[in-house]
This record gives C-alpha cells, structure tokens and sequence, in this order.
C-alpha cells in the first residue's frame, strides 16, 4: 500500500510551533500516517519530514537521506529522544516547511536517535554528517524548533522574505 500525499505546512501554522503529542496508539492509522508522510516526502523531494509538516501533532518523523559517503537511509521513527556529539558542523540548511531559501546552519557532528517503529518495537539510527544534520532537524521539529528558530532574529527575516511556493506546499503567507 502506498500513501497519499499530503499538502506541507508553512512556517507560521501554529502545528510547526508547538511540541508533538507521544504516540500511544498503534496500528492503521499511524500506518497510513507514515506512508502519507513518505508519499509527501517523494513529492517534495526532501530528505526528511516530521509529523507537523503535514499538520499532524504526534512525534513521528521519517526520512530518506544520504550521509556523506552516499549511503541512502530510510526509516522512521516514533517518539524519538537524540543525543549529539562532535564538533559543530557549519553548513547550508533548508525545510520543506520554510520553502525555498537555506541558510549556513552549525549542527553536532554526530546523532543517535531512539524511539520505536510504528508497531512501538525499539529503534535506533545513528548517523554523522548530512544524516545527522538530517536526524537533529527532524526531531527539532518534533520540539515545535524549525532551523530558521536557530538564526539570528535579522537572518530569519530575510529567510522568511526569500520563500516561494512550491505546489506540494499549503500557501505561503
């Protein structure tokens, strides 16, 4: 079975800006909400995407990422914790759900992300580099913490005027 897709919400929906629910039930309809989310995720050719950018309160997020070397990873994961380490990592950051614009963005190195898969058995992902910048985006946004959260208030402003609409988006503000 595979998804519909779902329109992404745009920065300023009080959805992007509030920390997710836990999971507690599962089965068909966090199944659907999961392929929804990765059918989403196709359309908008992103790497990641997190249960708010469909409008969704829960503490989900799946992903379809490279690392650095090039290796694709592909998962998701249901009411994840992260632990970081390494050195800050500086690079250009963007979000499906802040279209069009990125920005140089510092990240932790390396990521751990545990939590269950949509059946609640335990799951852990590592990940380093692109995958970990991936892997601590995707929870920011479980925290209700989009990147342009973390920039200086005259660097978000310019992000947000740098927006375009993407047909795979909710209307831009």
């Amino acid at each position: 079975m595979t998804g519909d897709a779902r329109k992404i919400t745009v920065v300023g929906d009080p959805v992007l800006h509030t920390p997710t629910r836990a999971v507690t039930e599962f089965g068909p309809e966090l199944d659907r909400l999961i392929e929804d989310m990765f059918a989403s995720l196709a359309v908008a050719q992103g790497v990641g995407l997190a249960a708010p950018q469909v409008g969704v309160d829960l503490a989900v997020f799946v992903y379809d990422c490279p690392d650095d070397e090039g290796e694709r990873h592909v998962g998701h994961v249901v009411n994840p914790t992260i632990t970081t380490s390494g050195p800050p990592v500086v690079h250009e950051e963007g979000c499906l759900s802040v279209p069009g614009p990125y920005h140089d963005l510092a990240r932790a190195a390396e990521a751990t992300v545990r939590g269950v898969d949509s059946t609640g058995a335990p799951v852990e992902v590592s990940g380093t580099g692109y995958f970990a910048r991936c892997l601590q985006h995707e929870t920011d946004h479980l925290k209700g913490v989009l990147f342009i959260d973390h920039l200086p208030r005259n660097r978000r402003r310019r992000v947000l005027r740098e927006m375009e609409p993407f047909e795979w988006n909710a209307p831009v503000p």
